[in-house]
């Protein structure tokens, strides 16, 4: 691996990640909150801190680890889950749909005003290639958390709408999968399903979207 490429890669993805994964969780224990469940709150974990949200292992070695072992063709990591007690929502099979909802919907705004700065960046004249570069990197990164974590199984976001969704006779078997969530996520990424057979045709159908959103921006400023 190119040392100076990876310095470069690390410095333009560096911020629209860390806003990625704090308002992704900020988001879960905001929602949390306003449906009931004060323990993220009271942990000080609904912040905008994003000490508070990354873990050492997870968000920063083991991403930067398989990144240079793979030349860039495989990276995997994660934050520190924000805790909530769906005990104490106030209808708890309904509301942790909101509450798993908040994290992507989050990542999905930030993708789109990541697009509209880089619009704007463009019409203005800006050709700084670091700046429009860390716009595209700002989309990716936020598709790819929003794509990656609707996947349906516990304990990604998708798994936990899924639980709320299902009727309590199939919800309770299908929560119980969580204590396996982790392995069989992890299995299925190695093997390429969750990246070809759901992110791959997620994410280009999420870009559509995007680009169908800013289409009026784009003439406006042209």
């Amino acid at each position: 691996m190119d040392l100076p490429n990876l310095i470069q890669t690390i410095a333009i993805y560096a911020l629209p990640v860390i806003f990625a994964i704090t308002l992704h969780e900020a988001a879960h224990g905001y929602v949390a909150r306003h449906f009931g469940d004060n323990t993220a709150w009271m942990m000080g974990r609904v912040t905008l801190n994003p000490i508070k949200h990354i873990d050492p292992f997870g968000t920063i070695l083991m991403p930067l680890v398989l990144y240079v072992a793979t030349s860039g063709a495989f990276l995997f990591g994660y934050a520190k889950p924000v805790p909530v007690q769906f005990g104490n929502l106030r209808n708890p099979k309904r509301d942790m749909i909101w509450v798993a909802l908040a994290g992507p919907g989050a990542n999905l705004i930030q993708a789109l005003l990541w697009g509209i700065l880089l619009y704007v960046l463009l019409a203005t004249g800006v050709s700084e290639r670091f700046f429009i570069d860390m716009c595209r990197a700002g989309m990716l990164a936020n598709v790819v958390m929003f794509a990656f974590n609707l996947f349906p199984i516990p304990p990604l976001d998708g798994g936990r709408i899924m639980v709320g969704l299902l009727p309590y006779r199939y919800a309770v078997p299908f929560s119980r999968l969580e204590r396996w969530g982790f392995f069989i996520v992890m299995a299925l990424v190695v093997t390429r399903v969750i990246t070809e057979f759901w992110m791959q045709p997620l994410m280009t159908a999420t870009y559509a979207v995007l680009g169908f959103v800013l289409t009026p921006l784009k003439f406006l400023l042209n």
